[in-house]
């Protein structure tokens, strides 16, 4: 039996691991690469073997960076079934149909450019000359039905006639939905067949609402193998879910490898008793200026999670009651999907919120926008108010026009609650806006480019690291050591080389056997 590492391999995104016996090959996730764009795009729209060859695939968790590719491999000739839990089937509901939307609309967007682009120049003639004003507008309503909607058909029929280089979607909502057919949600500690003589087994492990450690279990030429796949373990103490699994049932404590994630392995979090401090911090120094906050949040869990610290310190009345909107329609929906799943939930949030008749979620200052009018309404809202936003790495959606409208005022502050990637712009804003902080905020503000302009970075810059769900090294060695698992081998994946080479040299040092994997590379159990 083997295992080969085929994505968040000496890098965060793109989870996707393959185990192989003589009979059955299962897939471990099969997540979206994200970052710079044209080398994600062309990581994702390849798979590494064909998915006819698969027998079954286990997701660990929803989030797109593990989930996000599976409409490529359900329209690929994959016939198995997508082993997760109950929770994780319920929010890929939305979060596939959602990714897709988002993958048609960007090749609808780019085909218009396209279009207008070669019709400008037809226009143009050969002389060199630019297109005219007018003819141009001509142009652009040719594309489009009214001031917003473009004509897809007009512009699909153009690129055809014209023999221009169209973009086409990664996969379609149609591909999405039929996706969602192959989920199959299981309880946790229930194990499930899922090849010849293999069964899967998951725990809960506290990154997420449905978070998953999955224990695999085979029998091949008379000898047992075990392998454990954390997706990503969460943290401990955090509201809400309950924390990562320490006590696994005798069968499954044996681990001949355990595929672990190190997207923290050489940081450490604030502690978790922090973080309602420093939100009230927040509040009360950006409602002193007479400004608002804007925080990006990942739409599913992130979201769900500044919703309860609000809820409960808006109850504690301890700061200023700004209004709070909740601009993502993904994340309203998933909020919902919350609502639905109060049976993995920790004991703190049913005393605090369910026993006393309350939703963690809901409050008379929770407001959830609907439209996109609404939203269009709130960016031009003068009142100190907060924005939840997605996406929560500021690389698409809603929160990129709330940027453009709040960036450039001092008074405002942008609130980083979540991991931050390389070459996303949520990471540039951090550094810059870190920097330009530690300057003294003396001279020219940094500019960063929102949807192709560049604004100055003049709203203060706040980031709390410890909202993230990812645990951090003390946490994954609190995993490692206080859990009844017998492990005698680690490979270390879904990290930036740099965190996960410095946690592979502490473990090493510890007595963990541990190996760090390369795209492609192939480990024999």
């Amino acid at each position: 039996m083997h295992v080969s590492f085929y994505g968040a391999v000496r890098e965060v995104t793109g989870s996707m691991h393959l185990i192989a016996t003589e009979r059955d090959r299962i897939l471990l996730d099969c997540g979206m690469f994200q970052g710079r764009r044209d080398e994600s795009k062309e990581k994702n729209k390849v798979l590494p073997f064909d998915p006819g060859i698969l027998t079954n695939m286990v997701l660990s968790h929803a989030h797109i960076d593990h989930s996000g590719r599976i409409p490529l491999l359900t329209k690929r000739d994959f016939a198995g079934r997508i082993i997760c839990s109950r929770p994780t089937a319920s929010a890929c509901e939305y979060l596939l149909p959602d990714s897709a939307h988002i993958q048609e609309s960007d090749a609808n967007y780019l085909n218009y450019k396209t279009v207008r682009s070669a019709l400008s120049q037809i226009k143009a003639g050969q002389g060199g000359k630019k297109a005219a004003t007018r003819e141009l507008n001509q142009i652009k309503k040719l594309l489009k039905k009214n001031r917003h909607d473009l004509d897809i058909d007009t512009i699909n029929e153009l690129i055809a006639k014209h023999n221009l280089n169209g973009v086409r979607p990664l996969y379609t909502m149609e591909d999405a939905q039929e996706a969602l057919t192959y989920f199959d949600g299981y309880p946790y500690r229930h194990p499930v067949s899922i090849g010849k003589d293999m069964t899967c087994t998951l725990y809960d492990a506290g990154h997420i609402l449905g978070s998953a450690v999955a224990i695999i279990r085979v029998k091949e030429n008379g000898r047992n193998y075990t392998i454990g796949f954390s997706g990503d373990l969460g943290r401990f103490g955090k509201p809400i879910i309950e924390d990562p699994t320490l006590n696994f049932e005798e069968q499954d404590r044996h681990l001949d490898l355990l595929i672990m994630e190190s997207t923290y392995g050489d940081r450490i979090h604030d502690p978790v008793v922090d973080l309602k401090p420093k939100l009230k911090k927040v509040l009360t120094d950006t409602h002193k200026r007479g400004g608002s906050i804007l925080i990006p949040s990942f739409a599913f869990g992130r979201t769900q999670e500044i919703l309860y610290f609000l809820h409960q310190i808006y109850d504690e009345n301890e700061v200023p009651r700004l209004p709070v909107y909740v601009d993502s329609p993904l994340a309203t929906k998933l909020t919902r999907v919350f609502g639905e799943h109060p049976e993995v939930y920790d004991q703190e949030t049913h005393e605090a919120f369910l026993q006393q008749g309350k939703n963690p979620f809901q409050s008379a200052q929770i407001h959830f926008v609907n439209s996109v009018e609404e939203s269009i309404a709130l960016n031009k809202e003068s009142q100190p108010h907060i924005v939840v936003s997605a996406s929560g790495m500021c690389e698409a959606g809603r929160i990129l026009h709330h940027l453009r409208y709040k960036i450039h005022n001092r008074k405002n502050t942008i609130l980083l609650v979540g991991y931050m990637a390389q070459h996303t712009l949520g990471r540039r804003i951090l550094e810059r806006g870190t920097e330009y902080a530690q300057s003294g905020r003396k001279g020219e503000p940094p500019l960063v480019k929102i949807l192709g302009k560049e604004y100055p970075l003049k709203a203060q810059v706040a980031a709390i690291d410890g909202f993230s769900a990812h645990a951090d090294k003390s946490e994954m060695y609190r995993f490692l050591q206080e859990s009844n698992l017998e492990i005698k081998k680690i490979a270390l994946v879904h990290g930036e080389e740099d965190q996960t080479l410095a946690f592979e040299k502490d473990l090493n040092a510890n007595g963990f056997k541990v190996v760090v994997p390369r795209r492609g590379q192939t480990l024999n159990v």
